[in-house]
């Protein structure tokens, strides 16, 4: 980046180096965002076109999903070049004008960094696969057959059956913690991680402000090859792996997770220190040690500055005292790290479905998200209240998917494309067949419709990201409980002077409600209806009180 790029980045999105902490980070799924070249599938033009809807919704960043030449075997988690974007969503030119339009619109952008694994097709694994000592034979991970043919150890794919496959040119197994065409990258080897290093250079030399990094405690693996013990079935949950996939039934401390992690992290972090006001967010994929390796992913000042782990992306739906436990957790864990939080993503089952949530309670949850200590990820689709869309079998494109039918339909039924217009074909997405279906379910929820509605979902969340804005303590503050039980969950976070306390009644009838000790005074800003008086009160079902106050 030159110098007159520099300035005139800086005139654009400022120089806040803490801009992340406690953000709103607006996720894209470009293929279901918008189509501009009427091919059916999104592209970065048509999130061109799009980005003025981001920004009117109050948020300060968005996380592009991949778009790197691929073969779409996973969508474009499985990249055959990384420094090229696939023509289907457009060109580098196309990407160029996306930076400066979201720039312009004060917006940062992080792009999905998928570092663990390649595409079977890339460059990399063709040479490596090989022969056994080409300059890239170490590149991937393989291993020799134990004497009976088998493979090396017990890891298992995270979409099903043994993370080993057998390659007949090598005579070797080489791993995939995914499909068999995601080869898994050896981090061991030095030469792949300046690879990498470089490849985040150039993006970053390209005007990004940031990355939001693919699983990334999948990087290392032990090196001793060692079986992964069991877990016992009382301790087994579904946050890694749907409940139909064995993968949840072993400890993962020997495929992933590993201690080599953290001085990448480093290596990966200074150089993104090189460059004014970048951040990167982490998806820690795990079943059992989230909150552990977001503590020590993002402690200290020189690794990642946020993480995110499932405990609020699948299971059942929170209560106030589970979500007392989740985010006592994080809390006592996190020390001068810092959590990013979501409902919602690309790879889980939408949460107003997922946890059977009416109107009024999506609301009450939203403005919970909006609330805790951290920064936030939103899911597109989710400020309309969108549910998961039905996709017939004969229409599902995700192999997860079709794998696991019909316990576990895969992921297609969260990537549907977005409804921006009611009164066009496919809900303004595309004019042509669509590459998923649009939710007919949805069409009644398009972007036109909520606009301008002050009742609607999309408001709901503007006022509630505005009023966020309004309170430094919402996105940065220390955070303190007050209570939960009977339903209730209240903490106060604070900040540089003032408090804000917020309580939420996660029931669908009234609850007395609780003040702290002092004066405290109702913010009628915050979207919500319910009152309350100085030492108590009444809070409606499924309704939220900010009240605030001056520091002593």
């Amino acid at each position: 980046m030159n110098l007159m790029q520099d300035i005139a980045r800086d005139k654009i999105v400022g120089l806040d180096k803490d801009w992340w902490r406690g953000a709103v980070i607006y996720q894209i799924y470009p293929r279901s965002f918008q189509d501009s070249n009427h091919d059916g599938v999104g592209d970065l033009a048509g999130i061109i076109h799009r980005l003025n809807h981001v920004a009117e919704l109050g948020a300060d960043a968005v996380w592009i999903s991949p778009f790197f030449r691929s073969p779409m075997l996973d969508f474009g988690y499985d990249i055959s070049d990384y420094r090229d974007i696939d023509p289907i969503f457009g060109t580098l030119g196309d990407f160029d004008a996306l930076i400066d339009r979201a720039h312009a619109l004060g917006l940062k952008v992080l792009i999905d960094l998928v570092i663990s694994h390649t595409s079977n097709q890339h460059a990399w694994f063709a040479e490596s696969q090989s022969s056994r000592d080409n300059p890239k034979a170490d590149w991937y991970v393989w291993a020799d057959a134990k004497p009976d043919g088998t493979p090396p150890t017990n890891w298992l794919s995270v979409f099903g059956g043994s993370a080993w496959e057998w390659n007949g040119e090598r005579m070797q197994y080489y791993l995939h913690n995914f499909l068999k065409e995601q080869p898994d990258l050896n981090f061991h080897n030095p030469e792949v991680q300046k690879e990498v290093l470089d490849i985040a250079r150039f993006w970053l030399e390209r005007g990004v402000d940031g990355f939001r990094l693919d699983t990334i405690n999948f990087y290392f693996h032990d090196t001793e090859l060692r079986d992964n013990p069991p877990l016992p079935p009382e301790q087994r949950t579904a946050k890694a792996a749907p409940e139909v996939n064995p993968y949840n039934w072993q400890d993962h401390i020997r495929d992933k997770n590993q201690p080599e992690n953290l001085d990448f992290l480093k290596r990966l972090r200074a150089i993104m220190d090189e460059y004014p006001a970048t951040a990167a967010v982490g998806e820690v994929g795990d079943g059992q040690y989230g909150p552990q390796l977001q503590a020590a992913y993002t402690g200290g000042g020189d690794k990642m500055h946020m993480c995110y782990s499932f405990e609020l992306l699948s299971g059942q739906t929170p209560t106030a005292e589970s979500l007392h436990g989740i985010i006592d957790e994080h809390e006592r864990m996190i020390g001068d790290g810092w959590s990013c939080w979501a409902y919602s993503n690309h790879d889980v089952i939408r949460h107003g479905t997922r946890w059977v949530l009416s109107d009024a309670a999506y609301r009450l949850y939203a403005a919970l998200l909006l609330s805790m200590r951290g920064s936030v990820c939103l899911y597109q689709g989710e400020e309309l209240g969108l549910g998961e869309a039905y996709v017939a079998y004969e229409d599902l494109q995700d192999p997860y998917g079709v794998r696991f039918w019909p316990k576990f339909k895969g992921r297609d039924g969260c990537r549907t494309p977005i409804p921006w217009i009611a009164e066009t074909p496919h809900g303004g997405f595309t004019d042509v067949k669509p590459w998923l279906p649009v939710a007919v379910e949805h069409i009644q929820s398009s972007v036109g419709i909520q606009t301008g509605d002050p009742a609607s979902m999309l408001s709901f969340y503007r006022d509630m990201i505005a009023f966020r804005r309004l309170h430094p303590a919402l996105a940065k503050g220390d955070f303190t409980f007050v209570e939960a039980k009977d339903g209730v969950l209240s903490f106060i976070r604070s900040h540089e002077g003032q408090e804000v306390f917020c309580a939420f009644n996660l029931r669908d009838t009234p609850v007395s409600l609780h003040m702290p000790q002092g004066v405290w005074t109702r913010d009628t800003r915050a979207p919500f209806s319910a009152d309350a008086i100085e030492g108590g009160g009444v809070l409606p079902g499924y309704q939220a009180c900010f009240a605030t106050r001056a520091q002593d």
